[in-house]
């Protein structure tokens, strides 16, 4: 993805934290530690068996599954409005993430996309425990070509909206690398939510292999 995608896409996030802010009903979100380590790029690796996989062809995704908080979720294609904003899920429909079909696949080599609202008026949405995720959780992403790609959590984080790390979040990656995103921050009446939950992720596994 050339940077003046980036660009937009960074740009798309922001407005999709307005967007997806949805209504702060009920109890908030949970959020990630703020003791977590804020250095580096967002990669991490345990053990040798959690060293990047490698990359898979492309491949549309279907679905996405974080068995840890409870998320077992259809994928909509996301596209960019025309002003360059990432057109978030239709909000009626709580349980549905969306992936950026104009940039990495999940599973291939570079930093797919999910996105996902906290919640709506009605109460909590789909990616409203992504918060609480924890490094070395797994979330799977089942793919039309009857894989299922699977990422190991290195970190989550929270970024202000309005100083959101564009090259961080989506800067290209020579492996196969996933964000998921969501809002988050604190909510404030009449604003929203003032920032964006990041879960960075890398592809260990593939099933069948």
């Amino acid at each position: 993805m050339g940077g003046s995608a980036r660009r937009f896409l960074a740009r798309g996030v922001l407005v999709l934290g307005l967007v997806v802010a949805g209504r702060g009903v009920g109890a908030a979100p949970p959020q990630p530690d703020a003791s977590a380590d804020a250095a580096g790029n967002g990669v991490y690796w345990y053990a040798d068996q959690d060293r990047p996989a490698p990359p898979l062809p492309v491949a549309r995704p279907l679905r996405v599954r974080i068995p840890s908080i409870g998320v077992d979720a259809p994928l909509s294609a996301l596209s960019l409005d025309r002003s360059g904003a990432l057109q978030p899920p239709p909000e009626e429909q709580r349980n549905l993430a969306g992936w950026y079909a104009g940039g990495t696949a999940p599973g291939s080599a570079g930093p797919a996309i999910i996105a996902g609202h906290v919640d709506d008026a009605h109460g909590p949405a789909v990616f409203y425990g992504l918060g609480a995720l924890q490094q070395g959780a797994t979330v799977d992403v089942l793919r039309a070509d009857h894989r299922t790609a699977v990422f190991l959590v290195d970190q989550v984080r929270v970024f202000e909206k309005n100083a959101f790390p564009d090259k961080l979040v989506y800067g290209p990656t020579p492996i196969a690398a996933l964000r998921l995103i969501t809002c988050g921050g604190g909510y404030r009446r009449g604003q929203g939510y003032l920032g964006n939950v990041v879960v960075f992720a890398h592809l260990v596994s593939r099933q069948p292999d």
